[in-house]
């Protein structure tokens, strides 16, 4: 089993820390868990020449640091168009197996416009140029739809998105082989849209940090051979794709509907109350990810789409330790020095998460502590749910909903 997280972004993206590079990934991916990470970014000029000064490649499709952590060559990029008379504005992660074909991926994104601004480039043409530019490359390249459902730049979201992901691709759409469940959805709310049944569902961080409290958040567990082609079969076929790490859709920054400058949340019921609309300001409400799956959901709540892999709730070590500790800032002196003190006692945050027996917990930590993580593991930490760009808020009273560890 190897827990990944393909959805980075390297230093020379908008609002990341500046100390984000390969060795500060390598540290706090050990420490979080993280077997293998994308590498972000890979077309963007510095990031790239980053990359392969810190990275070796041989002939499995995986780079290595030279103490042995594992990268796979990976970027995003943003396309905003008009298809169907509609401006579209999408993410796409984008897989590659070797530098030669990155290479190849810049000279070809160059003819479109500039790579060196972003991090994660903005280009004009449409997700099914995208596709064909790709496959001319290499028919190895991985395409897949990033947080899908976010409102402003998913495949599916509410502001600028598609009802299906054949409507984005067309008959490109046989390339597409899975899509990214984003903070704000997990697979059970995908389930519910049988169009969906025919793409896998990956998960990862999307993350702009190397803390523990970001990278590692979601991620995908393969059952396979650590290799490129071994995880791009798994992606395409199902095969050695065993689960995900998801947190609580609610902790996402886009669950609800929501207005952030009026503080207003709602429902998918309450929004229709209020006529999609903002009560404070009368302007529309940004709509959440759980009222566009309810728009385009054809079974009902709780539906287990047969022989799909499993995934696993988690709230963030860091989240669970801020609860407990009374401290809002994760980042915290008190939060951060308890998270270190635990993950010295075992051999990682995840190990604490998903592993250790409550008796070999309870040896070393607080029973409190312990009953909170126990709780997270079965998915009974309750969340007040994010929304229009404001993340959730764990509350760890545990209640009486549904226990997701058979998920």
């Amino acid at each position: 089993m190897v827990i990944a997280d393909l959805h980075i972004h390297g230093r020379y993206s908008r609002a990341t820390s500046p100390k984000l590079d390969i060795p500060n990934l390598e540290k706090w991916g050990k420490i979080k868990g993280v077997d293998i990470f994308g590498t972000g970014d890979f077309q963007h000029p510095l990031w790239n020449t980053h990359l392969k000064e810190h990275l070796i490649e041989d002939d499995s499709g995986i780079l290595k640091t030279p103490s042995g952590s594992k990268f796979i060559l990976q970027s995003e990029i943003s396309l905003m168009y008009t298809q169907n008379l509609k401006g579209r504005r999408v993410h796409h992660v984008l897989l590659a197996p070797s530098f030669e074909v990155v290479d190849q991926i810049t000279e070809a994104f160059l003819k479109k416009g500039r790579i060196d601004y972003d991090g994660r480039p903005i280009f004009g043409f449409t997700s099914i140029e995208l596709v064909e530019m790709m496959k001319e490359i290499s028919d190895d390249i991985e395409i897949i739809p990033a947080h899908a459902w976010t409102p402003w730049f998913g495949i599916l979201g509410s502001k600028s998105g598609f009802d299906s992901v054949e409507e984005c691709f067309g008959d490109k759409v046989k390339h597409i082989h899975a899509i990214e469940t984003g903070l704000s959805s997990d697979p059970s709310m995908n389930w519910r849209i049988s169009s969906l049944d025919k793409f896998n569902l990956v998960s990862s961080s999307d993350s702009h940090s190397f803390w523990p409290w970001r990278v590692g958040r979601e991620a995908t567990i393969f059952d396979c051979e650590v290799s490129y082609n071994a995880i791009l079969k798994a992606i395409r076929t199902g095969e050695g794709l065993h689960s995900t790490i998801e947190v609580d859709p609610g902790y996402g920054k886009y669950h609800f509907d929501g207005h952030r400058k009026c503080g207003v949340c709602f429902s998918p019921s309450e929004s229709i109350k209020h006529n999609g609309r903002c009560p404070k300001c009368n302007r529309p409400l940004t709509i959440g990810v759980l009222n566009r799956v309810e728009k385009l959901a054809d079974r009902p709540e709780g539906f287990r789409l047969d022989g799909a892999p499993g995934f696993k709730r988690l709230i963030p070590l860091s989240e669970l330790l801020s609860g407990f500790l009374g401290v809002k800032q994760l980042y915290s002196k008190n939060v951060f020095a308890k998270y270190m003190s635990i993950v010295d006692k075992f051999n990682s945050e995840f190990d604490v998460l998903l592993n250790e027996s409550k008796d070999s917990l309870l040896k070393v930590l607080d029973s409190k502590l312990v009953d909170i993580i126990m709780s997270n593991r079965r998915g009974l930490i309750k969340v007040k749910a994010g929304y229009d760009g404001v993340y959730g808020e764990p509350n760890f009273s545990v209640g009486p909903q549904k226990t997701l560890g058979d998920f």
